[in-house]
């Protein structure tokens, strides 16, 4: 088979993902969010690249937003928020991480396929994104793609459905937002 083809099946797949959405849970998050103080942002692996991708984009929206572990990211506090992506929910350094913003009196919001775990028993608010696709018989099929790229994928395509609920919200325009692109680059 060609790329052509695996990008297709993949787009597939984020398709069937992406409708098991459950409504209303991205636009509570952005409530949440927008009411906050500071946002922080971590994740490991390629979830930590979504979040840095979404931290960025909440930051040309406007908001107060870090990367858990850059060198400019100040302390959290009360009223600050701690927005953590975890498929498996149950990442060592993410539970220490999410103990110690609620020791500081922030909240924890979760974002992952398995609010049983360890993090979903931290969080203040969780957002449970859907697992493996279903067919068009409602069973459940095996992904074509490698470890985690679903969720991945699907958590990417939900921070951005989060920043539109958000712009939507603040009444921001892309144009607004590229005042707040980097410009050094």
């Amino acid at each position: 088979m060609d790329t052509s083809h695996y990008a297709q099946e993949i787009v597939k797949e984020l398709e069937g993902s992406v409708s098991g959405l459950i409504a209303g849970e991205g636009e509570a998050m952005a409530e949440l969010l927008l009411r906050s103080g500071q946002i922080f942002v971590a994740g490991a692996g390629r979830s930590g690249l979504m979040g840095r991708a979404f931290a960025m984009r909440l930051m040309q929206a406007g908001q107060e937003a870090y990367v858990v572990g850059e060198t400019v990211t100040p302390g959290i506090g009360p009223g600050d928020v701690l927005v953590l992506g975890s498929g498996s929910g149950e990442t060592g350094g993410l539970v220490i991480m999410a103990e110690k913003a609620k020791a500081a009196g922030a909240e924890v919001v979760l974002v992952t396929l398995t609010p049983e775990s360890s993090l979903g028993g931290l969080a203040d608010y969780t957002v449970k994104l859907p697992g493996t696709p279903k067919d068009q018989s409602g069973g459940i099929y095996a992904t074509i793609q490698p470890m985690a790229s679903l969720f991945e994928q699907t958590l990417l395509v939900f921070y951005d459905a989060v920043i539109l609920r958000i712009m939507e919200q603040t009444g921001q325009t892309t144009g607004q937002m590229f005042g707040k692109h980097a410009n050094l680059e």
